[in-house]
């Protein structure tokens, strides 16, 4: 599988509480903040919804 690396650019006061959510789910807390996840539908699902807030790359 490949790997992906989410960094949060946003944050997420204001935003929708499931987006909040799924931010915490991925790992993401603070700005700047940098996971690397694989790369399977139910991340990439996530990833769709909260688009706005992450930047992502292949690694």
């Amino acid at each position: 599988m490949q790997e992906i690396k989410v960094t949060q650019i946003k944050s997420t006061i204001g935003t929708i509480p499931k987006h909040q959510k799924t931010m915490k789910a991925l790992g993401l807390r603070k700005i700047g903040t940098t996971k690397i996840h694989k790369s399977n539908p139910v991340i990439l699902g996530m990833l769709r919804t909260i688009n706005y807030l992450v930047k992502v790359e292949k690694v």
